[in-house]
């Protein structure tokens, strides 16, 4: 019986890594539970707290804080932005179909925030089924989640492995132009705990044998 095994990249993108899935396990479409690098970039990722955790059929994202604040008259934007490398080994083909993720915030009168997430592969940006982007007007306090379907075909790597790069570009503002001065606006994508630790983003996978 054939098996069908994934290498993880030894560069600083991370890699999936499909182990042991023979023609019997591929039935259960399932990724081993492993630890694996992470490639963050921006001012709002604090540095050396992300790592990626597969699980089942979704990959987790992991890392310490990722928020907005602002003091009147200032206007703040954090950005935070994540590259996988997707080593899909041979005879199996690999597809994003979903990208979780949920926050807070909370906006004075006067004031406004916003968050924007582009999906790319290959550099390009993906079309997405749900709208994954939000805007908080004035007097919005509370939390708020997005379950974002991703419009991509299968990397089809039936006949020959193929390597390419995922990408989330995430950027969270904050306007205090003109709200009170003894108020903040601030939003953040907050942590969900689970068994594997505080998760802030976290990809679905379909993956099947050819």
């Amino acid at each position: 019986m054939k098996v069908l095994t994934g290498m993880i990249s030894s560069l600083t993108l991370l890699s999936l890594n499909l182990v042991g899935l023979s023609q019997v396990q591929a039935q259960t479409q399932v990724f081993e539970l492993q630890e694996v690098p992470v490639t963050l970039f921006g001012n709002g990722c604090p540095n050396g707290t992300a790592k990626g955790v597969l699980n089942a059929d979704s990959l987790s994202i992991t890392f310490s804080e990722f928020e907005a604040k602002a003091s009147p008259p200032k206007v703040v934007s954090k950005s935070c932005n994540l590259r996988i490398g997707l080593n899909v080994p041979s005879g199996v083909s690999v597809q994003p179909i979903n990208l979780k993720y949920l926050g807070f915030a909370d906006v004075p009168q006067a004031g406004s925030a916003d968050l924007n997430v582009k999906i790319l592969f290959e550099g390009q940006e993906l079309p997405t089924i749900d709208d994954p982007n939000a805007a908080f007007g004035p007097g919005f306090s509370g939390t708020w989640s997005k379950d974002v379907g991703i419009v991509l075909g299968t990397i089809n790597a039936c006949e020959n492995p193929v390597s390419s790069i995922f990408g989330i570009n995430t950027n969270l503002t904050a306007r205090a132009r003109d709200i009170p001065a003894n108020q903040e606006t601030k939003i953040r994508i907050d942590k969900t705990d689970t068994e594997i630790g505080p998760v802030l983003f976290q990809i679905k996978f379909a993956f099947n044998p050819c």
